[in-house]
């Protein structure tokens, strides 16, 4: 129990191990929002200070200012960048589990895939994005597909590495219990790979983003990459700066789904397993 109270004197007793649970989850939070705050105060002062041109570096103040006002175009440009990045993210993770799965129970694949899936690791993915354009057309899905490209590598080695990470006799002992192999994946396998998965999964979300503002860079008429080098063509830093901070919000939004699914994951299978 989290408290109790005295028979006698009416306190609360409060549990140490909660107390420091509650202490480290406030730190958490509290730390990471307490630099960046200094981070922003450093800037705004420095811009003010030194008097630094908008073009050159708009204040804190000025860029909420803007996302403030133009919220709405902001928002117009944001949907199609997230939509596409989280499409890209979930056939991502689908292709990474598929292949890790796959190299995981065939000797043979794994000796034809692996080499394979490291030496297109290595290619700069930069400079196949021209080639989506062309093979794919302008449209969403040649950047869908890119963002896919870049993104399921990490699933895969993270999946891979936590499916083989199972201890070697508690699979001997689900065999000897005749489990089948589905049994054996469902039960053993798969939740053991769980911390592995999640850990590609927030890598993989990150890059499928990446992906697609690489793609809207290229060719795009919507999109929070559309809209930063049309600001920049156009010298204007403060637009691009505000596309950035929304960008990064989305991203945010994004990787904490992920975070909000392990949590949800873990909960489910430890449940499962009292």
């Amino acid at each position: 129990m989290a408290a109790t109270i005295g028979t006698e004197t009416g306190a609360v007793l409060v549990n140490p191990a909660a107390k420091s649970r509650t202490a480290a989850g406030m730190r958490s939070i509290l730390l990471p929002l307490g630099l960046a705050f200094f981070v922003l105060a450093v800037w705004q002062i420095y811009v003010t200070v030194a008097d630094i041109p908008s073009v050159i570096l708009p204040s804190p103040i000025s860029i909420a200012y803007y996302i403030v006002d133009r919220h709405d175009i902001l928002l117009m440009h944001a949907i199609p960048t997230t939509v596409e990045s989280a499409v890209g993210f979930l056939l991502a993770l689908a292709l990474g589990v598929s292949i890790a799965i796959l190299i995981t129970y065939s000797p043979v694949a794994r000796e034809a895939l692996y080499p394979n899936l490291v030496f297109f690791q290595l290619i700069p993915k930069i400079a196949l994005a021209p080639l989506f354009i062309i093979w794919l057309g302008i449209g969403p899905q040649s950047r869908i597909a890119f963002s896919i490209f870049i993104a399921f590598f990490p699933v895969v080695i993270a999946t891979t590495a936590g499916l083989l990470s199972v201890d070697k006799s508690i699979l001997r002992l689900c065999r000897s219990l005749t489990a089948t192999e589905w049994q054996i994946f469902t039960s053993v396998r798969f939740p053991a790979a769980l911390p592995h998965i999640f850990s590609g999964m927030k890598i993989a979300i990150t890059l499928s983003i990446i992906g697609v503002i690489i793609g809207e860079f290229i060719t795009a008429q919507a999109g929070l990459g559309y809209l930063i080098i049309f600001a920049t063509a156009r010298a204007d830093t403060e637009v691009s700066m505000a596309a950035i901070v929304v960008l990064c919000i989305c991203g945010l939004l994004l990787y904490g789904m992920v975070a909000v699914a392990e949590a949800i994951a873990n909960r489910f299978y430890s449940a499962d397993s009292r």
